[in-house]
């Protein structure tokens, strides 16, 4: 899996951090090679590295960027609930008594 420019500025950022090759390909999911050719400069030239405040949480990561676009999903999902009953609450208190 080739990973993008924006993908590679993270890794340069995450690099420069001081994480772990290793940790760093768990997160993206990749082979650990993809992250030492950022590493040595085979591959990103002339992108620059994300800041400090672009980057995602320090590693280890147990499942990878997979976990985080779960739990960013079940937020969406938890929003969306609390939007659904919110709704169902204001329709019931416009609601005439029968």
């Amino acid at each position: 899996m080739a990973l993008s420019e924006v993908e590679i500025a993270t890794v340069k950022g995450m690099l420069l951090r001081g994480d772990r090759q290793h940790d760093i390909a768990a997160y993206f999911g990749v082979n650990g090679g993809r992250i030492a050719e950022i590493s040595t400069g085979q591959r990103g030239v002339g992108i620059s590295a994300s800041p400090a405040d672009d980057l995602p949480p320090a590693g280890p990561y147990m499942a990878g960027r997979s976990a985080l676009r779960a739990r960013d999903t079940l937020i969406a999902l938890r929003d969306l609930i609390e939007q659904a009953i919110g709704d169902i609450d204001l329709y019931e208190q416009t609601e005439e008594p029968r």
